[in-house]
């Protein structure tokens, strides 16, 4: 960025950037204790977002809900997708007594322990053991905490770039993937293994008991203390550096303009559109793949334990792949790896086909151990393609951002990617149920049961014709393939260019 006569950013130029020579290797001597805190500052704003991530695994498997539902609930995610509106606001509007980043940061974490406080105290009603749950305002209350929750990533990144020495921004990327991985690792498993009566007869007793060790509602509680806990000790201790000391403060309208700026960029419009569509051809994969998995047989339980069981490998992958997300060539690594990844779809698919024949002996599920392996084989091969991916984008992304308006510049390609998962997500959601076929008994053409053939139960006497799930893992696998094909080259230009425009 340049600043000009009238006060306002522009683009740098060329001339205006470091060549290849410019860059240094990382050194984090000195920087260890703000790598663990921002690593601890990921994992509790992972934590409401991975309970939000996890809820619908509770819903498929102990009420009765619909694909569409699970597409209606879809949308507690959505405010990652519109955080760009008000980055321009957490940037601009600030108190430097206290900080750029800071001055958000404390009412914004104390706002979200208290609503999910007040989540906990409402949870038996709204979400029983039995019957249906309130899934209208446990929507809105959701929604309205990762809407705080997203402001909270704009304010931890863009402090990030700023809390960091220069040569070792691009490890922001992995104590953003660690943490978020440990929070929403906590939030999504917590409340399904430890409130379930059979893992912890299996797993955690010495004798078997009634219930969970913990409920729902009390998970939520404990981890709601926690993070404001954690929120007190970073507004006493933490002290900020005030790095626009060194320049003019740019309004809110600046602000705005400088997202503007940036999208009108030649390079930067052709990388937005690519990453805003690259998100399309592991969409069925990565939103519906555990749904089905549970419909076919598997408990949720088992799906909880096997990503549980995989945690310490996809903490230790971000370390090894850093020293390639960390160099120059970032976009290189996607390309290398988007189409495995898209050919992974393929063995994931037919495992799901194939799940009840290999669990079920005459209706009787019995998971065979073979079963597990092939599971866990096929988790992990799709994990470690899917980290490295996101690993390479937030290191490229967050290298070319200026650390003056980081919050800006992050935020705007955070939401970009963010949107190319969330969007595919929630239209196939939607559509699955639209291009499922199937044949019913007369009890579905009775009034009294409207949506028995759009139900995940599988008591009711249905025989699926057609499995919406495999069309649209076939159509998104080919227009992945389709988006290789004509963004390779155009990514290795891309990749020359970062160091000039």
């Amino acid at each position: 960025m340049t600043k000009t006569t009238n006060n306002e950013y522009k683009i740098k130029k060329s001339s205006d950037i470091p060549n290849d020579s410019s860059w240094q290797k990382p050194n984090l001597k000195g920087d260890w204790c703000n790598i663990f805190l921002l690593v601890l500052l990921y994992t509790i704003q992972g934590i409401p977002c991975g309970f939000s991530a996890g809820l619908p695994i509770i819903l498929q498997s102990k009420y009765m809900v619909t694909y569409d539902d699970q597409g209606s609930y879809s949308f507690v995610m959505w405010p990652y997708t519109i955080k760009l509106l008000w980055a321009p606001i957490v940037d601009s509007f600030y108190i430097r007594r206290i900080g750029q980043r800071k001055s958000w940061f404390i009412p914004v974490q104390y706002l979200i322990g208290a609503l999910l406080l007040y989540f906990a105290s409402n949870m038996d009603e709204w979400l029983p053991e039995s019957g249906k749950p309130n899934l209208k305002i446990i929507v809105y209350l959701l929604f309205i905490i990762n809407l705080l929750n997203t402001t909270q990533d704009i304010i931890v990144d863009s402090w990030a770039l700023t809390m960091l020495k220069k040569n070792n921004v691009s490890y922001a990327s992995t104590c953003n993937f660690i943490g978020l991985f440990l929070g929403m690792l906590i939030g999504s498993s917590s409340p399904i293994l430890l409130s379930s009566e059979e893992f912890c007869n299996k797993y955690l007793r010495l004798t078997p008991g009634s219930g969970g060790i913990i409920t729902i509602k009390n998970i939520i509680l404990l981890w709601s203390v926690v993070i404001l806990i954690i929120a007190t000790f970073v507004t006493i201790f933490k002290k900020e550096k005030d790095i626009k000391l060194e320049y003019a403060k740019n309004n809110i309208f600046q602000n705005y303009k400088l997202i503007w700026n940036i999208l009108k960029h030649s390079s930067m419009s052709v990388f937005s559109m690519t990453f805003l569509t690259s998100g399309i051809g592991n969409c069925v994969m990565d939103s519906i793949a555990h749904l089905k998995l549970i419909d076919a047989g598997v408990s949720k339980e088992d799906i909880m334990l096997l990503t549980t069981a995989m945690s310490i490998l996809k903490i230790i992958i971000p370390i090894p792949v850093s020293k390639y997300t960390g160099g120059p060539k970032q976009l290189s690594l996607i390309m290398k790896c988007t189409p495995i990844r898209l050919f992974w779809n393929i063995p994931y698919a037919l495992l799901i086909y194939f799940t009840p024949f290999l669990i079920k002996n005459n209706g009787v599920v019995n998971v065979p151990v073979y079963y597990y392996l092939i599971l866990g084989f096929i988790f992990i091969i799709n994990e470690l393609l899917s980290d490295t991916i996101h690993l390479s984008y937030s290191a490229f992304c967050i290298k070319i951002s200026d650390p003056r308006f980081g919050g800006t510049y992050l935020t705007l390609f955070s939401t970009v990617r963010t949107l190319s998962w969330i969007l595919p997500n929630t239209v196939v959601l939607k559509m699955i149920g639209i291009l499922t076929f199937k044949k019913c008994s007369n009890i579905c053409s009775k009034t009294d049961f409207p949506n028995i053939c759009n139900t995940t139960e599988q008591s009711y006497n249905c025989v699926t014709i057609v499995d919406g799930y495999y069309v649209e893992a076939a159509i998104c696998m080919v227009i992945g393939f389709v988006w290789y094909g004509i963004f390779k080259r155009i990514y290795k230009n891309l990749e020359l260019k970062n160091r000039s425009h």
